[in-house]
């Protein structure tokens, strides 16, 4: 980026500007039309739902994508550096999906634990918490 006059660097910018202006408005055209803000007929059309998502998905790694490249200069980087910093961001990824998916969990078995919170505590057990048979050891010789 250093070989770019200062003018160019201000059509650079003024691009990634406008660049993500555009994406960012499609976005959010297609989380209208997704949700039944544009056609009432799509709404709650689970398949209209997931093509949607998925899109805004997308054009959302786009954007990160192109931030990264472009305005944190990793583009003009060696790749190493650029590898040092594009990982940790695809393990926070990670992390995210496994964190949604541990929550999802939780939200399905919600109904089981209020289930189980209702019933009447079990009776404790005379000699611990064990059953008296696992103390006693058979000969079989």
């Amino acid at each position: 980026m250093s070989n770019l006059s200062y003018e160019e660097s201000k059509k650079r910018v003024r691009y990634g500007l406008v660049l993500l202006a555009v994406v960012t408005g499609i976005e959010v055209l297609i989380s209208l039309f997704g949700k039944g803000h544009m056609i009432s007929s799509v709404h709650g059309n689970i398949f209209v739902l997931a093509t949607c998502g998925v899109l805004i998905a997308g054009l959302s790694l786009y954007k990160a994508y192109f931030i990264v490249y472009e305005f944190m200069h990793m583009k003009y980087e060696v790749k190493g550096l650029a590898m040092s910093v594009i990982l940790p961001m695809l393990l926070l990824i990670w992390a995210i999906i496994a964190f949604f998916h541990e929550g999802n969990a939780w939200k399905y078995r919600r109904d089981d634990i209020k289930k189980r919170d209702s019933l009447p505590a079990a009776p404790a057990q005379e000699s611990g918490l064990l059953p008296a048979h696992t103390y006693q050891m058979e000969w079989k010789g």
